[in-house]
């Protein structure tokens, strides 16, 4: 693998990595967090609503019979298939129906996994990490699904926050960083994009013209024959110090 890596010298820091990066920009779920153990806990919150509130749907739908149909909703509307938001509340809502229930239930059952949704806590490195980015670097965030910045707390660190469902595309579509280099009002080349998903992120990334960074917390390997990301690190601390590095040596 090519890609710097995290023993990487300020040397090789500075020819992969440009001091002109005037913004980094960060996927969300599997990034900044781990995002299935949350997803679980949402969706058992759901459960246990409408286990109260719509026992009938709890008794004729599992959760994975719920997932399938979100899945075989995203087939039938392609159009929609990138808006996680509206699959839930639309396959709910005929699910609500289909057990004698009104449709408005779907609204406020999402209410209910929404907010369990954003009850999460980033990984540890995080918070620290973007506040000594902050001071050098326009943050952002892009991401396909659809957590709330807001009630996770981390929004004020963040100067630009896009979803898939804002922007009407999905990474890797070019619409999402093209969305995301005019709203930080940058040439693309200017803005580092930092992900954990080799083909919708990385590889999405640079084909719009932007830096590169893979979040890469499990040392898994990189896909063979995949180009390798601009930088490899394990978490946002490094990422921090690998910048400040390049920008001590872009300096002298």
């Amino acid at each position: 693998m090519t890609a710097v890596t995290l023993s990487v010298s300020s040397a090789a820091t500075r020819a992969a990595m440009p001091g002109d990066i005037r913004a980094v920009a960060f996927d969300l779920d599997d990034t900044l967090w781990d995002v299935g153990p949350v997803i679980v806990r949402a969706e058992r919150c759901l459960q246990e609503w409408l286990g109260e509130h719509c026992p009938r749907i709890v008794e004729r739908v599992s959760i994975e019979e719920m997932r399938a149909a979100r899945e075989r909703l995203a087939l039938s509307e392609p159009h929609n298939a990138h808006d996680f938001t509206y699959l839930r509340i639309t396959a709910l809502a005929a699910q609500a129906r289909e057990c004698g229930y009104g449709e408005e239930v779907a609204e406020r059952a999402f209410q209910v996994f929404f907010a369990a949704r954003n009850e999460l806590r980033p990984y540890p490195d995080v918070q620290p990490a973007l506040e000594r980015l902050r001071a050098r670097y326009a943050l952002a965030s892009l991401s396909n699904g659809n957590a709330d910045l807001e009630l996770i707390g981390l929004a004020p660190l963040f100067s630009v926050s896009l979803s898939a469902r804002q922007i009407g595309a999905a990474k890797p579509h070019p619409r999402c960083f093209g969305q995301l280099a005019r709203d930080l009002s940058l040439d693309p080349r200017s803005i580092l994009y930092v992900g954990d998903d080799p083909f919708h992120d990385i590889e999405g990334a640079r084909a719009a013209g932007l830096r590169t960074a893979w979040m890469n917390r499990g040392g898994a390997p990189w896909p063979a024959g995949l180009r390798p990301a601009d930088l490899e690190v394990a978490d946002c601390l490094r990422l921090a110090e690998l910048l400040a590095l390049d920008g001590a040596s872009c300096q002298t």
